[in-house]
Parts: C-alpha cells; structure tokens; sequence
C-alpha cells in the first residue's frame, strides 16, 4: 500500500494547481489519473484570474515558455453587430492578459511541471472504489494492464473533471437547472487567418440567441472552432458524419464561412452533449471536490478553468489547514465561495441564452463604467462583490437589458 498525506485524483488544472500548492506547504502530495497524456478535453480559453492560481501553485513560468497565443480580451459578434472587450479595461485590480491554449498540451506541461516538483503522477490509473474512516481513506485503483493498488491518504482532493470520481461512487450527482445543449468542434488550419488584432483574438459569434460560435485562434495557426446550442439545430443541417454537419454549420455563417471553409481539420471533429451537471455537496468528512467534479456550466464564457483552478487552489490551502490542526469551515471557506463564483457565472450564461446579455452586449451605447464592470466578469473576478455586476449579477442584467429595451422601442417610436 502506498501512503500519502494528499491524493489528487486528476491531474487537469484543477488537480496540478492544488497539488503544487500542497506541495509548496510541505506534504506528501501524490496524483492518479486514468488517461494517458496528452489528451484532447474542452476548455481552451483562459481568464486572467487563472493567472493567480498558476502562479500561487509555481506553474506560471513553465507555461510561459510554450509561447501560447496571449488572450487580451473577446470580441462578440451579432450580424453587423459588434462588441468587444479589453481586460486592460476592468473594473477590478487584477491580471489583464492570460492565453488560449491547445489543451492537450497545456495539460501535459502542468503535470510534468508537478512532477518535477516532487509529486508523483500515477497515469492511466483508474479510481475503482474508496472507503473513508474518518478523514483518512483507501482508495484502490486500476492500472491499463488490471493490476491493483491501493493507496492510504489523510484526505482526498477529487479534480477528475468530467469523471466525476467521487459524485459517482457515493451517488452525489444532481442535475443541472440548464436546459440540455450540444457542442460540435475540431481544429482547423487557419489558412486564412487575418492580420492583425481579429486573427488572433477568440470570437464568439450569437448564430441565432440560443446557437453561438466559438473561434480560439492558437499560436500554432490552427484554430478550434465550436457550436454549440440547443440540441435541436445540430438535427437541421445535413451530413451523417460530424465533419459533415460541421462544415454544413460553417457554411451557414457569413462571419466564418470565408475563413474556414474548405480548410483542413487537424483534430477529428467531436461533440459533448448533456454536460451541465452538479454535485449535492462539494465536501464531507476525508474529501473534497473541485473543478467540474462540483459543477460544470457552459462554454460560452470560458468559466471551466477558472472555476476548476479557483476550487483546486482553494481546496489545497483548506486541505492544508486542516492537516496541519487548524480549525476549517468547509461550508463558509469552501462551499459558499465556490457557490459565488458559479452563480455569478450562471447569471451570465443564462443571460446570454435568454438574450439578456445579448442586449447589452449589442446595443450601440454601451455605458462605458457597465462595460468595465461586466469586462471584469468575463476577466473571471466574480469575487469582487465591490462590483455590482457581481453582487446583483441576476437582477442588475435583467433591469439594465429591460431599460435597454425600452429606450431602442422609444428610439423606433420617433424614428417613425
């Protein structure tokens, strides 16, 4: 049996941040992971707050060195419509620049970066069953060839992501309050990328309200295209192949049709459907959950990463905390945070599907201190309950797109 105070179950950013800050704290920190990397997963736009956790868990220079194309803000698309934000611009004190990266490689620099600060990682090792005794556990996994170990922790911190470790084996899964949507993506050569600021800077394109398009132009030249929507409009476009009914997408975009069409795919095209998903709790007695292991919301906004990296970052320095005898309120210090940073972003999520954001984001006389407040949501600070568009993100959307709404009536009335 092998002992450990720590045991990380995932090595994506959730689990290499909370394992480097647990590490930097002096215990015994060790990792399993069931997939061999590299390995392809959804989540390819960071935010600047991301830049916090990277550095706090000493992962920040190692991703440096990859040359990532640097991200400085979005720019959002509706017919002739368009809005663009720069995190220079935000409200809150705070990172202004961060990266988009192919994640397949990022993942792959974060857990070797882990490793050579001492944590081992256990790949292609999956988690089969866990028994807790108080907080300390046993956890038994697989390896690609069947053989079993078992592994003795003083408390497990599960960042397994869309696996789910531990929500699945106690039954802790709930379902989300988002209606079901669908993803359909790959990787093109962008041979016809533009010069300039609009050849690399990430796009999102509102189809139609509910059906939107994401570009995340890499430093490589390849860039990931997606849509994703309600399950419905994938059924309209014709091709028995996903490639097909992809490229079928892309030729129904003016925005995107003269860019990709025609243009190689260089990562077989993919879907995920059905990937909103949470937790009945985030903690109890020897364990804790992170990442998308607690909630999983949509992609529209590149919250993933954030979320994932906040929740490892926190969950360590908890973890931490509490192994060293200190007194820890998980449901205050870890759930309630947690909770703050995922409803902020539902707002704005369900906001854009409504039309909501929509509103506010096309309407040509966007009042500039709004604007730097909603820039600092979208830079991933929704714990800055200084700004209100964090604070009372619900209410203060729906009663800024509402005056919006009434001003453009009034607007046609005269115009009439």
């Amino acid at each position: 049996m092998t002992k450990t105070d720590i045991l990380v179950i995932g090595a994506g950013p959730s689990g290499c941040v909370a394992a480097g800050i647990a590490k930097k704290q002096g215990f015994d920190v060790m990792v399993v992971e069931k997939q061999k990397f590299p390995r392809f997963v959804i989540g390819e736009s960071l935010l600047p707050r991301c830049m916090e956790h990277l550095e706090a868990a000493g992962l920040l220079e190692a991703v440096k060195k990859q040359g990532y194309q640097q991200k400085f803000g979005a720019k959002f698309v509706k017919g002739d419509s368009v809005c663009t934000f720069n995190f220079a611009d935000q409200f809150t004190e705070g990172w202004t620049w961060t990266w988009q990266v192919p994640r397949a490689s990022f993942d792959s620099v974060l857990a070797e970066e882990i490793q050579k600060q001492g944590v081992p990682v256990w790949f292609e090792h999956g988690v089969t069953n866990i028994t807790i005794h108080g907080t300390d556990s046993v956890t038994t996994v697989e390896d690609k060839d069947g053989n079993i170990k078992t592994i003795e922790a003083r408390y497990i911190i599960d960042a397994s992501g869309y696996g789910r470790v531990i929500p699945r084996l106690f039954g802790l899964d709930k379902p989300s309050s988002f209606p079901p949507r669908k993803a359909l993506f790959a990787h093109f050569n962008d041979s016809r990328r533009p010069d300039g600021e609009d050849g690399f800077r990430i796009t999102v394109v509102a189809h139609f309200t509910d059906l939107w398009i994401w570009m995340i132009p890499f430093s490589t030249g390849i860039t990931s295209v997606g849509f994703v929507g309600d399950p419905k409009y994938f059924e309209e476009y014709p091709g028995n192949k996903l490639e097909e009914k992809l490229r079928a997408m892309i030729e129904s975009d003016k925005v995107i049709n003269d860019r990709f069409r025609d243009c190689e795919t260089v990562l077989e095209t993919q879907t995920l459907e059905g990937y909103a998903i949470g937790s009945t709790k985030f903690y109890d007695k020897g364990f804790v959950l992170t990442g998308n292991a607690t909630e999983f919301l949509d992609p529209i906004f590149s919250s993933g990463v954030t979320l994932a990296s906040e929740s490892g970052a926190n969950a360590a320095r908890l973890v931490c905390k509490f192994l060293n005898g200190e007194e820890v309120d998980w449901e205050k210090d870890y759930t309630e945070h947690c909770q703050q940073g995922i409803n902020t972003f539902r707002s704005y999520v369900a906001g854009w599907y409504d039309g909501t954001l929509q509103d506010i984001f096309f309407t040509p006389n966007i009042n500039e201190q709004f604007k730097n407040q909603i820039c600092s949501v979208l830079a991933g600070y929704v714990w800055d309950l200084n700004n209100p568009f964090v604070k009372k993100s619900n209410r203060i959307l729906k009663t800024l797109s509402e005056v919006i709404r009434i001003e453009e009536e009034k607007a046609k009335t005269v115009s009439v």
